[in-house]
């Protein structure tokens, strides 16, 4: 009973805290309204210390929509983690989670900010490695320590904002754009918020985080901890200048690109929903650094709705499939499991951008504003490419898994009895397939003049279907075709292993301070440092004492060869 009861406990609480949230956001929205509290803490000489906290329709909805998910996630876990003895412990690393997420949402202050920040990285090691064995362990080191990076360029940033009087950066915002000095924070902030959304080079976290309970990864990979550097960005935006813009424009398309690339290679079902979130990552910065914040935050929101639902779709199956996790044994679960599949097909169709659903306002807003931009054909063409690959791995995990052929190895009883794991997909559904138009309608009030001709208003919805038909043909190569591949084994592994960013990102970080250890042990703990030292002293002592041992066993025949051989030398000596 008390396993439900912190469950239930929690998402009643979040729930209602979600609602109230809401509605003071659409109320701040229509007045545009902005309350900025400060409380002081301590004051000492000059200094003091103050806690800031920020409330605009913008904290406001982005902290509802976070408690909203958290308390399906919640509710979703109760079922998932049951049998689990430390369920509490669970949930309690939930909702350390999401308090960091609210500091970090609230604060315009980067101290504050840094409390957040650091409290979602160390809440998320927590987390990955909570399924305790060596992959976890790793994936869990990977992660903290990528996100380190992030929190030492928010420290620096800390220590540069001393040449202000304070370290609100909220109030600064105008003088930093113009000012030269203080584009080292615009810098800072965004190496912070790369490492944070696992932007190229620092993406190889992001799928190994996969390693995480499956609630928590449809936490952390739709709303809060990969969204806090976009989030970030959102705030900072002010201060992009054009050098960062370009650089952050070619970096964000670049990842959305190679993680669209990945997930087409990739046969584990969390995996390819990690790096289809990474794709959209991809999008939200590049369109960031384009200038468009708030369809930045509009695309935030509505690809936090239905990544979640596709995360608790993909553990509503793997907890059936008795915790498999490759798609090539899957297949025809529609037969078996209609509803879960209903949920898992709609988020697909969102993530595609699917007209009409919470995807397809966001998505095709910004690859319209694209087409009517300023814009090299380079990362026009790498916007578009992305789009198409995006519909081409939903397909083709729509075959592997849900349609195609009956490919489990043991047939045992799949259903859809997870009554509580469906209330709470079932809840998220109806926010994916009508949540998008309606903050269409909220965060842009006055309709974007988009003037397009025929062709280029066309060109996303030709893209998109061409990568469905791809991503049909692709899947239709059964396992025996597999063995034909391996000509190509060089080409699937390099894109499949995200252009070896793993490999970059661990083995050659530690492959030369490897390599000088082993050298130095070799020389100093194993070589002729060791014989000449330590061990080579130690031995010598040890002899000479077994030999003085020896001579002090007063033993009469040892005396009579010691005098036999004291009168050989005396007479020796005598006759020299």
């Amino acid at each position: 009973m008390e396993m439900i009861s912190i469950c239930l406990i929690s998402f009643i609480f979040l729930f209602l805290f979600s609602l109230i949230l809401f509605f003071f956001s659409l109320k701040f929205l229509f007045l545009d309204y902005t309350v900025f509290i400060e409380w002081e803490i301590l004051s000492l000489n000059s200094n003091s210390v103050v806690m800031s906290i920020l409330l605009d329709w913008m904290s406001l909805m982005f902290m509802s929509f976070v408690l909203f998910i958290s308390c399906m996630v919640i509710f979703y876990s109760d079922q998932y983690m049951e049998g689990d003895l430390n369920i509490n412990r669970f949930i309690m690393l939930v909702l350390m989670f999401v308090f960091s997420m609210m500091l970090l949402i609230i604060s315009p202050n980067l101290i504050s900010i840094l409390l957040g920040w650091d409290g979602l990285g160390l809440v998320s090691y927590c987390l990955v490695i909570y399924y305790q064995n060596i992959k976890s362990y790793n994936a869990g080191m990977v992660t903290a320590l990528m996100n380190r990076i992030g929190d030492v360029m928010l420290l620096i940033g800390i220590s540069w904002m001393l040449n202000y009087g304070s370290w609100n950066y909220i109030f600064y915002l105008d003088f930093m754009k113009n000012d030269y000095y203080m584009q080292v924070i615009g810098l800072l902030v965004m190496i912070a918020a790369m490492t944070k959304s696992a932007q190229i080079p620092f993406s190889s976290w992001l799928p190994a985080a996969m390693a995480a309970p499956t609630p928590v990864s449809a936490l952390v990979h739709s709303s809060t901890l990969v969204t806090a550097g976009v989030y970030l960005l959102i705030r900072f935006s002010i201060i992009l200048n054009e050098n960062l813009s370009m650089y952050l424009l070619l970096i964000g398309t670049l990842t959305m690109f190679m993680a669209g690339l990945g997930a087409n290679f990739e046969f584990d079902l969390k995996k390819i929903i990690a790096l289809s979130t990474l794709s959209q990552l991809g999008l939200m910065m590049s369109i960031l650094s384009m200038g468009e914040s708030k369809l930045a935050f509009f695309h935030l929101l509505t690809h936090a709705l239905f990544k979640a639902l596709l995360f608790m779709c993909a553990g509503a199956i793997i907890h059936n499939l008795k915790d498999m996790q490759d798609i090539r044994f899957m297949g025809n679960l529609m037969i078996h499991m209609p509803l879960t599949c209903m949920c898992m097909n709609i988020s697909n169709l969102a993530l595609c951008g699917m007209p009409f659903l919470a995807g397809f306002y966001s998505k095709d807003l910004i690859l319209e504003i694209v087409c009517m931009d300023y814009m090299n054909i380079f990362i026009f063409m790498l916007f578009f490419i992305s789009t198409g690959l995006t519909v081409c791995y939903s397909f083709r995990l729509c075959y592997y898994s849900i349609t195609g052929d009956f490919n489990f190895y043991s047939f045992h009883s799949l259903n859809d009895e997870g009554w509580i794991m469906l209330k709470s997909m079932m809840s998220m559904l109806v926010f994916v397939i009508f949540m998008g138009s309606i903050l269409s309608w909220l965060i842009f009030p006055t309709p974007i003049m988009i003037c397009l001709p025929l062709n280029l208003k066309l060109l996303a919805l030709f893209v998109s279907l061409i990568g469905g038909w791809l991503g049909y043909e692709m899947a239709k190569f059964s396992l025996g075709w597999l063995s034909n591949s391996l000509k190509f084994y060089n080409y699937s592994y390099f894109f499949g292993f995200m252009w070896f960013m793993p490999n970059i990102s661990t083995f050659s970080m530690n492959y030369i301070p490897l390599v000088m250890s082993f050298n130095l042990y070799k020389n100093f703990d194993s070589g002729w440092n060791e014989y000449f030292g330590g061990q080579g002293i130690y031995k010598n002592m040890k002899s000479n004492s077994i030999l003085f041992q020896f001579f002090q066993n007063n033993n009469m025949k040892i005396y009579l060869i010691l005098i036999i051989l004291w009168l050989m030398i005396l007479i020796l000596l005598m006759l020299l």
